[in-house]
């Protein structure tokens, strides 16, 4: 039984701090260290940090024999985006075997910036495994921040991905992605074709999917006509 005259006890949290971060000098020269456990770790600390001077050196890994440093490399290359990188991540998504290797890679060419990373980003959403063509969607919402001349091209796609995919994860996602797009930055077409497609989402066999299609018609601005959440969860 608890009483009131337990002693004072100090608290764990009372002296908690936080990790102190990777030096980014050490990680910078531990990226080619001879230990694949050592370049993994740098690798990864480059997932945190942020340095200018990382993106250069971290190309060379994105071809590391070990697949973990790959995936890390990848990564971090999406946290420490530099135009270098683009062909080489390219390239290696078509190459690499490895299926969480290329999400990583889908991830970073996403926050790429890049318009060259979009023929990739639009092959990945159509042919690749189910969690490469979900992160995929994703991707071309953050590779249209800035390349307003990609969205005839992205809009298609996720349309045509929400319509045909057979796995629902990915259907929503491309739901959530239609849903990020600001309506102002849309043609009249393009703005009724996505409300189209989200349309036909809110008649999907999936509830996760119809729920999606009505929460992005909601962020576009579409309110008539719209069921309400009782009626789609029938």
């Amino acid at each position: 039984m608890f009483t009131d005259d337990q002693p004072d006890l100090a608290s764990p949290l009372d002296d908690w701090q936080e990790a102190p971060q990777p030096d980014p000098d050490l990680m910078l020269a531990q990226l080619t260290a001879s230990e694949p456990l050592q370049r993994m770790q740098a690798a990864r600390a480059f997932c945190e940090l942020q340095d200018e001077r990382a993106g250069e050196r971290l190309i060379p890994l994105l071809a590391d024999a070990c697949p973990l440093v790959r995936l890390s490399a990848a990564y971090a290359l999406g946290r420490n985006p530099t135009p270098l990188a683009v062909p080489a991540l390219i390239q290696q998504w078509h190459h690499d075997a490895n299926g969480y290797v290329r999400k990583g890679i889908i991830w970073a060419l996403g926050y790429s910036r890049d318009h060259q990373a979009a023929p990739t980003l639009i092959m990945a959403l159509q042919r690749d495994i189910p969690a490469v063509r979900l992160w995929a969607a994703s991707s071309l919402v953050q590779l249209m921040q800035g390349n307003g001349q990609l969205l005839p091209l992205a809009v298609q796609v996720l349309c045509h991905t929400l319509q045909q995919d057979p796995v629902a994860a990915v259907r929503s996602n491309c739901t959530w992605a239609l849903g990020q797009i600001p309506p102002e930055h849309l043609s009249e077409d393009l703005y009724l074709q996505i409300v189209e497609a989200l349309r036909g989402g809110l008649q999907d066999g999936d509830a996760g999917v119809r729920d999606d299609s009505w929460s992005a018609l909601l962020n576009l601005g579409v309110i008539a006509g719209l069921p309400t959440p009782d009626e789609l969860a029938l």
